[in-house]
């Protein structure tokens, strides 16, 4: 029996030998745990036995899962576990389940590329800093990932999801919250068939929620508060996403208003949209979601009621017409947010019309009397959008000017039904036919519709222009095509006998002609004013306001004209240069579309050519846009402007008002402004501008501010200053433009309080927050403007990332460091000439100085001018010494000089003056032709009139 019992436990432990040899951990995996362990701080934690070499066990180690031989999962969440990861950690090929959450892991991340049976990483709350561009390479068998809670690059500026990550099809959970994010959110997130959850809140992401993100199976998605300005656009594709659950979009930017079809969400239970700038109302199958529990919406710009819902809600911080839930808005009210539904909630009017009473507050464009809607005035703010039926319900409205904007579809028919209705005009957008028939009494302007000129009668005017009120006979057939009248019904209009109305604009004009004539005899050879203007650079954020700067000529106290009232010809005199609206048309072919350089938010710029060949600009405004009280402040305005007068500045040379016209012209600058050579010269095919040329353009500007500043009559603060605002002449000198924001510091203060104004990017940083402007406000534009000449990048761009998208907060920081300056300068400029570079480390430090924070720190636009004359004005002698001045050989005998100057002309030369800055005059000889007491050739220099 013996032998028999030992062949039996013999043939037993040979049964048994395979399963004993694969019970030993794989080589390779024991040596990468020894590793990890050895990069830990506190391995004690782990309590991994140091006599045991086989964590697979018997008995295993603990937190070590494995396979067979193979370690499948390591887990040690919460155990605050501190240290970093081995670079080979990886290696662990079968490793399926990682468990680090809650720890305090540092360092650079392991690249995960090649685990292909990964299926669950939670690395989240960690201290990681790097992760490798390829970490998610191959991850076929991901299923949920989470980083949430890492500084993952921060250092560097953040990272981009990979497109490697779109190989993990498997992937449910994708958890990326506060990790570093930024850039867009990836398209290849929107086509992963199995993603349930998206977390990717509190990054820098920006731009738009993919549309590939439509017909996704993705449940719970959070982007809310997003750094700096984060997410923006709309969010319509939401509602394409019908799984959705829960929705965090707050602490973002995104915009209009929430969409209609967000009822077909309805699974959703919670919902946050606030702090954001949607607007319009609040769709009534949002509130009404059967599973919704939970509803944010504070902080937008949202209007309308307040829906009542019994649910959580919050809604505070918008423009609702009234404060309580359930309480419906007025009728006027709605009828006017109708409106303004079909503008696509413009924001120029959704953040002002806010509150249940149109005619309290500051509705813009809203006129009231005796507490009804009379009048919509906005024509020319680039409206888009259609007509809404509902002005059909304001039955108090007289007047609907709407001209100059960019809407489409028709007139609303029940427009016709408004019995106290006047006047519409509707000119100079892309409406479309049938037009309406209104009733006798109702003036319709419609010129410039192209979809309806279209079908115009053939015998209407062509003269004529938008916005002019015209003769029509009752069949509707003549006029200027403005008119559209059913041949039932007749449009009244305000008849203008036009040839009557020219002879007496030219009697006039040749009246004031003789009068300025008699007065001006002795002084019949006085220069005029020279003016320089160009339309608004198209890139230029604030172009749509129009400002302007007004220096009249010789005689600075001619009186302004002193009526805004109805007198058909008003005639602004300036630069001793009358011009009459006819010269105007003639010049610019009728206010001819082909013609047009620009277009702003009071009119149009038209460029012209008069009969002498003068190219000139004019700026055409609507006369429904100036009210009488406007245009009195406006030609105040002009009046204080004429007392500014510098090379440096640009002025106006005339204004002009007859009948419904309101016109300025301006002398034609070809080369435009700065801002195109420096930001848009590939666009438009131009040659960079060489930093000789940049460092004259500083130069000129810092001219200009120093005389409005210091050296006028008075002080004036400019509150605009800009690249878009310099303009250049030929010879690509720069002078000052836009004064439409100029603010005259009364004596004795030092700061003006005023309403805010300017541009986002150039604006000092107390001025965005007091309101309060000085000189110092200027200067700090000024530097933002010296920043772009050096490095050729807008001041303010949101597509840059977080670290440049201000020019003036990063170039101040790295304007230090010769290295990092030199890497910012505009790659179109040679920074490897030591000379040139050593420049433009001196207008960098400047450039430092004027944009500092604080006030104090920044110095007068004098010091700005000391500082570059030197480096623009270097004096350098004549290489040849033997060069000849004027033709005559400086070498000869004194006496000989002057025999020569005498034979060059006997009588004498005076140097003419130059207007642009020192004259010269050299007495040669008296008449006689006798020598001068004073040795000839020497210069009497004295001072121009702009004080320079």
């Amino acid at each position: 029996m013996q032998p028999l019992r030992l062949l039996l436990c013999f043939c037993l432990v040979l049964s048994l030998l395979p399963i004993l040899a694969k019970s030993i951990t794989d080589p390779g995996d024991y040596a990468i745990l020894l590793a990890f362990q050895s990069s830990l701080d506190n391995p004690e934690i782990l309590k991994w036995p140091s006599a045991n070499k086989d964590p697979c066990g018997p008995p295993k180690w603990p937190h070590v899962f494995c396979e067979g031989n193979r370690v499948s999962q390591i887990q040690l969440q919460n155990l605050g576990v501190s240290g970093t990861l081995p670079a080979n950690f990886t290696q662990l090929s079968m490793l399926s389940n990682l468990g680090f959450q809650n720890n305090k892991f540092r360092g650079t991340l392991p690249s995960f590329r090649g685990l292909t049976n990964l299926k669950y990483a939670f690395l989240n709350g960690n201290q990681f800093d790097t992760i490798p561009s390829d970490f998610f390479g191959g991850l076929t068998s991901l299923l949920d990932m989470s980083l949430d809670e890492n500084p993952l690059n921060e250092t560097t500026g953040g990272w981009t999801l990979p497109a490697d990550l779109a190989d993990s099809s498997a992937l449910v959970n994708l958890t990326l919250v506060n990790c570093g994010l930024v850039g867009p959110i990836p398209d290849f997130l929107g086509e992963l068939s199995n993603l349930d959850m998206l977390q990717l809140s509190y990054n820098n992401l920006t731009g738009m929620i993919p549309s590939s993100f439509a017909g996704s199976n993705i449940k719970v998605l959070w982007l809310n508060n997003q750094v700096a300005s984060g997410l923006t656009g709309p969010i319509d594709v939401i509602t394409q996403m019908p799984f959705l659950t829960d929705v965090w979009l707050h602490g973002n930017s995104f915009t209009g208003p929430i969409p209609d079809s967000i009822g077909a969400l309805t699974a959703l239970t919670r919902i946050w949209l606030n702090n954001n700038q949607f607007v319009g109302l609040i769709p009534s199958n949002l509130t009404s979601l059967p599973s919704l529990q939970d509803l944010k919406l504070d902080n937008n710009l949202l209007m309308g009621p307040i829906p009542s819902v019994k649910y959580n809600f919050t809604f505070s911080g918008n423009s609702f017409c009234a404060s309580d839930q359930g309480v419906p808005c007025r009728d006027d009210v709605t009828a006017l947010l109708g409106f303004l539904h079909g503008l696509n909630y413009p924001a120029q009017l959704d953040s002002s019309w806010s509150g249940n009473d149109p005619c309290v507050g500051d509705w813009r464009g809203i006129i009231c009397s005796s507490g009804k809607v009379v009048a919509i005035n906005l024509p020319n703010l680039r409206l888009n959008g259609t007509i809404s039926p509902s002005l059909g319900n304001l039955v108090g409205l007289i007047d609907i000017k709407l001209g100059g904007n960019n809407l489409t579809g028709q007139i609303p028919a029940n427009l016709t039904n408004l019995k106290s209705l006047k006047f519409v005009n509707v000119s100079s957008n892309n409406l479309a036919p049938p037009v309406p028939s209104f009733p006798n009494g109702v003036t319709l302007l419609l010129a410039n519709n192209p979809l309806i000129d279209k079908t115009a009668s053939p015998n209407t005017d062509p003269s004529t222009t938008p916005g002019t009120q015209s003769s029509s006979p009752s069949n509707g057939k003549a006029g200027n095509g403005n008119q559209r009248t059913s041949k039932k019904t007749n449009v009244s209009v305000i008849i203008i006998p036009m040839v009557a109305a020219g002879l007496i604009a030219i009697s006039l004009v040749g009246f004031l002609f003789y009068y300025k004539g008699k007065r001006r005899k002795a002084s019949a050879l006085m220069p005029e004013t020279s003016v320089v203007v160009h339309p608004r650079d198209s890139s230029d954020p604030g172009s749509n306001s129009l400002k302007f700067v007004v220096a009249n000529g010789s005689n600075a106290n001619t009186p302004l004209s002193e009526s805004s009232g109805n007198s058909n010809v008003h005639v602004i005199e300036a630069g001793n240069f009358i011009i009459s609206v006819q010269v105007l048309r003639n010049a610019t072919k009728n206010f001819s579309e082909k013609n047009v350089l620009g277009r702003g938010g009071f009119g149009t710029v038209y460029k012209g050519e008069l009969h002498d060949g003068t190219m000139i600009a004019v700026k055409r405004m609507e006369a429904s846009v100036v009210t009488n009280k406007a245009l009195d402040e406006f030609q105040a305005e002009i009046a204080m402007l004429t007392k500014v007068r510098h090379r440096n500045l640009v002025s106006i040379l005339g204004f002009s008002m007859e009948g419904p016209e309101r016109l300025l012209v301006y002398e034609y600058m070809p080369q435009g402004a700065l801002s195109k050579h420096l930001f848009h010269w590939k666009q438009f095919e131009l040659n960079p501008l060489s930093w000789k040329r940049r460092l004259n353009i500083a130069l000129d500007v810092a001219r200009g501010m120093e005389y409005l500043h210091n050296l006028g009559q008075q002080c004036f603060i400019h509150r605009d200053l800009k690249s878009a605002n310099i303009l250049l002449g030929d010879d690509f000198r720069a002078k000052v433009s836009d004064f439409g924001l100029v603010k005259l510091a009364p004596d004795g203060k030092y700061s003006v309080a005023t309403r805010l104004a300017g541009t986002f990017g150039y604006l000092a940083p107390e001025y965005a927050v007091t309101g309060k402007i000085t000189t110092k406000a200027d200067v700090f534009s000024y530097g933002v403007v010296l920043m772009e000449l050096l490095t050729g990048m807008t001041a303010l761009d949101e597509s840059r990332v977080e670290e440049t998208r201000y020019l003036a907060s990063w170039f101040t920081q790295i304007r230090t460091d010769k290295q990092k300056l030199k890497e910012s300068i505009d790659l179109s400029l040679d920074t490897s000439d030591e000379e040139t570079f050593a420049s433009i480390c001196t207008v960098a430090e400047l450039a430092g100085h004027c944009a500092a924070r604080e006030p104090y720190q920044r110095p007068d636009m004098s010091h700005a001018v000391t500082v570059l004359v030197p480096l623009v004005e270097k004096w350098k002698p004549a290489k040849d010494e033997s060069e000849e001045y004027m033709g005559i050989d400086l070498h000869l005998p004194l006496l000989q000089m002057v025999k020569g100057w005498q034979d060059a002309d006997v009588s004498g030369t005076t140097a003419s003056t130059d207007m642009s800055g020192t004259c010269s005059i050299v007495s040669l000889a008296d008449s006689k032709g006798s020598i001068p007491s004073r040795p000839a050739g020497f210069a009497e220099s004295f001072t121009s009139a702009d004080g320079r």
